[in-house]
């Protein structure tokens, strides 16, 4: 491995070469592409998202071909492209088929919540700045640091984060509420999942809830607390803890 001290830096940039090889085409004839026998279908899911973020902003990212145009990576830019009206950008490297295909498609390693964070963070964004020290102060994971944080379960958080546009609400109360949440680490390991955390975010808004009392029967039945699939299974679970050998029931599922 060289050292730093060792690497020549030219300012001239005289070593940068064209590639006469790797072209890059243009065309709006779509019937000259077509999809390579094995390749993988189109995702739905991930069509209409790229579809939204194109007509946002649309950005030239050029598809592979090869001698048979043939699309060996890019087919669902293609698709974007194609129902969109806009020009196919291509590069064509004639022998690629399926084996090349695979390999590019295991090697690809999309953006996760951490690659965008670090992202933010390294740009100086002071909302994600807050999210990474509350996220290592407390220990829990992005999605329900981003609920904590901007007091939201909305569809458009994960979209908003990826964008820099991630904004924390009130930071204080955030701590306030994970603060009281980890009290319960102690009886139950599920404690900074998504959906235990937003079910203890409705409880912690609930006038008639008491945290001390919720403590005070997990001491006693915390092998009760097991995982849930989602917010209202654990909302009701927590409420029969709660509520055990209670006079006075309390209805902490409807507010």
């Amino acid at each position: 491995m060289l050292g730093l001290n060792k690497i020549q830096r030219k300012n001239n940039y005289s070593d940068i070469q064209k590639c006469n090889d790797l072209s890059i085409y243009k065309t709006y004839n779509y019937l000259h592409f077509q999809k390579l026998q094995g390749n993988r279908r189109v995702n739905r899911s991930h069509l209409n998202r790229l579809l939204a973020s194109i007509e946002e902003k649309s950005l030239i990212v050029p598809i592979i071909v090869n001698e048979k145009y043939q699309i060996i990576d890019g087919q669902t830019r293609y698709e974007c492209w194609k129902m969109l009206g806009k020009p196919i950008y291509f590069i064509k490297i004639s022998g690629y088929g399926l084996p090349e295909v695979q390999r590019l498609n295991n090697n690809m390693k999309k953006w996760n919540y951490n690659d965008f964070l670090d992202s933010y963070c390294e740009l100086g964004y002071k909302d994600y700045l807050l999210f990474r020290d509350f996220k290592n102060k407390y220990g829990f994971d992005n999605r329900s640091s981003i609920t904590m944080l901007k007091q939201s379960a909305g569809g458009k958080d994960t979209k908003d984060f990826q964008e820099g546009k991630f904004r924390v609400k009130n930071y204080s109360i955030a701590c306030k509420w994970a603060t009281e949440i980890t009290k319960i680490k102690k009886y139950y390991y599920g404690y900074n999942r998504r959906a235990f955390v937003t079910a203890m975010l409705h409880l912690l808004n609930h006038e008639n809830f008491d945290m001390k009392i919720l403590i005070q029967k997990l001491k006693y039945q915390s092998s009760k607390l097991v995982d849930c699939t989602n917010k209202t299974q654990y909302v009701t679970l927590l409420q029969d803890i709660y509520n055990f050998k209670s006079t006075k029931k309390v209805n902490l599922i409807y507010n």
